[in-house]
């Protein structure tokens, strides 16, 4: 004897069915996984969440595990800075900065990307308080003007006012006369990472393993116009305005300037 009644055997035997209300979840979990192939469980549980499914992680978990829908990381980006230079570099102010608004800090970076028989290069200018990327350039080059053109991208969409504080590597691109010349410009105050030190400048690091993970990895470009489109949709329509930022409380760059009242 088990010392289990009947009615209580076969519902172990024969689980109930499933509520509409329960399989409208597995299949919202399952439609937003294949939507973002590289949001983790928590990631998913905030994007239910916001399309009104009271739900905790817990469950999506479990969820994504018995559906086989749990991401996959790839590897990591490679750095192209190239520091050995004899121009100027610039203590770092961006690392005690916890910014309150947009345009009190700015951060910058480059990577690359491979398309089928050449790599081309990518600079981005962040703005720290929101995530957003601001500016951006694509190019075969990795010459200063390619970083000038991101830079006056974000220039040109933020306007900032004197204070501001723009953060990079020692990077020769960044460095440059042309660079620091359009800050000075402006009014800007240079800050620079401490050298071999890639956490001081951890935003654009974040951004950069998303961007490869979510957008370079998943795709083969076949030449650099390809490249621009696509790049240039996720940066505009899916990281800025789609994605959910875990840093942000799992809202968008843009939703987060708008909650907070900044002005565009």
């Amino acid at each position: 004897m088990t010392g289990l009644s009947r009615a209580g055997y076969y519902r172990w035997r024969v689980p109930p069915p499933a509520t509409p209300v329960a399989m409208e979840l597995r299949s919202q979990v399952q439609q937003t996984a294949l939507e973002w192939p590289a949001y983790g469980y928590r990631r998913i549980t905030a994007e239910l969440q916001r399309r009104g499914f009271d739900v905790n992680h817990k469950r999506v978990l479990r969820l994504m595990r018995e559906d086989n829908l749990l991401c996959l990381r790839r590897r990591s980006f490679v750095v192209t800075t190239d520091s050995c230079h004899n121009l100027p570099v610039y203590p770092n102010l961006a690392r005690e900065m916890r910014p309150a608004a947009i345009n009190q800090l700015w951060v910058a970076d480059i990577t690359y990307i491979r398309l089928r028989t050449e790599f081309v290069y990518l600079a981005v200018v962040l703005d720290a308080y929101s995530r957003r990327v601001i500016g951006w350039a694509l190019g075969r080059t990795l010459e200063a003007k390619l970083a000038v053109s991101a830079l006056r991208m974000a220039i040109d969409q933020r306007k900032p006012a004197a204070g501001l504080v723009h953060h990079s590597d020692r990077g020769v691109q960044y460095a440059s006369t042309e660079y620091t010349g359009l800050l000075k410009q402006y009014q800007a105050k240079i800050s620079m990472s401490r050298r071999g030190n890639p956490y001081d400048n951890a935003a654009c690091e974040s951004f950069m393993k998303t961007l490869k993970n979510e957008e370079v990895y998943r795709n083969e470009y076949r030449d650099l116009p390809d490249a621009l489109a696509s790049i240039g949709e996720f940066i505009e329509r899916v990281y800025n305005q789609t994605r959910l930022h875990s840093a942000l409380g799992y809202v968008p760059p843009v939703e987060f300037e708008q909650n907070s009242g900044a002005d565009q």
